[in-house]
This record gives structure tokens, sequence and C-alpha cells, in this order.
């Protein structure tokens, strides 16, 4: 990922466009923070297509039993 100061990115938007079309995201600073990142469409649409880990770990049942059942069968011999 290329880093771009704000004051760059803005005098030279098309090129950060270009540079975020076929080399991947591009991240702008502001004041020597990272501010926000510039990424193609396509790749921002695969970020939105399923649940965020935060969402699925946070909708996590909790304090609930984990059931488990086990086979009453006898373990096999393993032979190596």
């Amino acid at each position: 990922m290329s880093t771009w100061q704000l004051q760059e990115a803005k005098s030279r938007f098309s090129e950060l466009v270009e540079q975020a079309l076929s080399n991947g995201p591009q991240w702008v600073t502001r004041r020597g923070e990272e501010a926000v990142v510039v990424l193609a469409a396509a790749d921002y649409r695969l970020l939105q297509q399923g649940p965020s880990l935060v969402k699925v770990l946070t909708n996590a049942p909790r304090g609930e039993p984990l059931v488990l059942q086990r086979s009453v069968e006898p373990v096999r011999d393993l032979y190596l």
C-alpha cells in the first residue's frame, strides 16, 4: 500500500484513483497520521459481502453450556 499526504492526494487525485485501481488500497495521511484509505469499488464490495468477524463474535451465544454428544462405540486400535 502506498501512502499519500493529504495535499498531494488532493492535487493528484486522478493519479491516486488510478493507483488504487491498479495497485490496491492507498493510504492518505493528514498531519502525519493515517486518515483514510482509498480503495477500488470492487475491493470495497468484497469487504461488505459477509458479516465481519466482530459481528459474528459479538452475536455469539454467551453463558450457554456447550452440548457435545460423543459416540458410545469403543475407540479402535491404531497401528503405526
